[in-house]
């Protein structure tokens, strides 16, 4: 058991501290991760989930509740920048992920909103992340937007899960009435 803990946590900090290491969705659905609830070291798995959500609020959260434990550990310390950059990466994910694929033209402020970043930061974000391939698109600082075509697929939790299920059923209500229409149409061009 304390081999399985050991493993846990050396998992989990090898993928917060990885380079190029954005997905969490499937370390966090392996058994062995699981072992690391209930244990004095669950804020781990917290501070998992808070990074595969992309939920900054809840990252600052678990570091102040576990500034203690976050302390004993250097590796967490000396990279703590490091930790809130690809938090904030994969804060961006998620506001584009969450977007319709028709509304991927993204203000840089509400980029800023959600990371608490000023647009500055915001702009060296979007260049971390088209570098790293984890997004692609088009920064236009005069109009102070992102076009993002692309955001690499990831390991989806049930929310997420439950939000792309609601997007289809509106494209689902959309693709209906747009056959209802053209249906309501063709009478009158056949008609004539």
């Amino acid at each position: 058991q304390s081999f399985k803990l050991d493993l846990a946590f050396d998992l989990s900090l090898s993928a917060l501290l990885g380079d190029n290491i954005y997905n969490f969705g499937e370390l966090l659905a392996h058994p062995i991760i699981q072992s690391l609830v209930g244990t004095k070291v669950e804020w781990l798995y917290y501070i998992l989930e808070a990074f595969n959500t992309g939920d900054l609020v809840r990252y600052q959260q678990l570091c102040h509740v576990h500034q203690a434990a976050l302390s004993a550990q250097p590796a967490l310390v000396q990279n703590e920048k490091k930790l809130l950059e690809k938090v904030n990466i994969l804060c961006l994910m998620e506001i584009i992920f969450s977007r319709p694929a028709d509304d991927r033209t993204i203000p840089l402020s509400v980029i800023a909103e959600r990371t608490k970043l000023n647009v500055e930061d915001v702009e060296y974000l979007l260049m971390k992340s088209l570098s790293v391939h984890l997004i692609e698109g088009i920064i236009d600082q005069v109009e102070g937007t992102v076009y993002v075509s692309w955001v690499q697929p990831r390991v989806l939790g049930i929310p997420q899960i439950k939000s792309l299920r609601d997007r289809l059923d509106n494209w689902v209500d959309k693709v209906h009435t747009a056959l209802l229409s053209v249906e309501a149409e063709t009478p009158d061009l056949v008609a004539t």
